[in-house]
């Protein structure tokens, strides 16, 4: 037998999911949040280029992506998936949740770490279809992964941030129990804007009266973010 034989590993069994976050659902009273796949991005797409998210006249991104030429942003927001996955593991990552109501993509709701396993804080993101505003929908996702993340994954912090002007981001955030935690400066149109910081921990958040229905939450998924086990696990 050759040396090069000699120093492969023995084999595993059972084979480790090499994409743990694949199998995780989270349900709400009126909305299911499963990550993102190259199906629900193109749903996503779709949804994105028959409603919008915002009027074209407003700015509610640090990063003007929206403003992307039609013919184009399909292939930029595939393409910011991708690389998203790519990158994600125990030190940095994001879990995209694509939202949707009655089987329809709706929506995006986000939750992104940095050295999870010690830091054990989280940011949230998030953006609905323009005909998908109003209806409560963006607190309901928004409790949902912030109950996730301080219930399972064992957060002790959760940050959001909202562009001056961005009534109904900071409406979400007052109403989940966020409290102001400073300010920055952006210019995502070359124009001068502040970005408010908000700040929340498990003993502030307002919970909404129902706990989101957590499956596909596994011990591998724990591992891969650098979170607690699961309960009972």
């Amino acid at each position: 037998m050759s040396p090069v034989v000699d120093r492969l590993p023995a084999p595993i069994d059972p084979v480790p999911d090499p994409w743990p976050p694949r199998g995780l659902v989270l349900r709400t009273p009126r909305l299911e949040l499963r990550p993102d796949d190259d199906g629900s991005v193109r749903e996503l797409v779709t949804m994105l280029h028959a409603t919008g998210v915002h009027p074209a006249s407003e700015m509610p991104f640090a990063v003007p992506w929206t403003d992307a030429d039609p013919r184009y942003l399909g292939r930029g927001v595939a393409q910011y998936f991708w690389s998203e996955r790519a990158r994600t593991g125990p030190e940095s990552w994001a879990l995209h949740l694509v939202v949707r109501r009655a089987g329809r993509v709706i929506g995006l709701q986000s939750l992104t770490a940095d050295r999870f396993g010690l830091l054990r804080g989280v940011h949230t993101g998030s953006y609905l279809g323009i005909r998908y505003q109003g209806a409560g929908y963006g607190t309901e996702m928004r409790a949902a992964v912030l109950a996730f993340a301080f219930d399972h994954l064992g957060a002790t912090t959760a940050r959001s941030d909202y562009v001056e002007g961005n009534g109904a981001s900071a409406t979400v955030s007052h109403r989940l129990g966020y409290r102001a935690d400073g300010t920055s400066l952006n210019a995502a149109r070359g124009v001068r804007e502040v970005q408010h910081r908000l700040l929340l921990t498990p003993a502030e958040f307002v919970r909404p009266g129902w706990e989101p229905v957590v499956e596909g939450y596994t011990g591998e998924l724990a591992g891969f973010l650098g979170a607690e086990p699961p309960r009972g696990g």
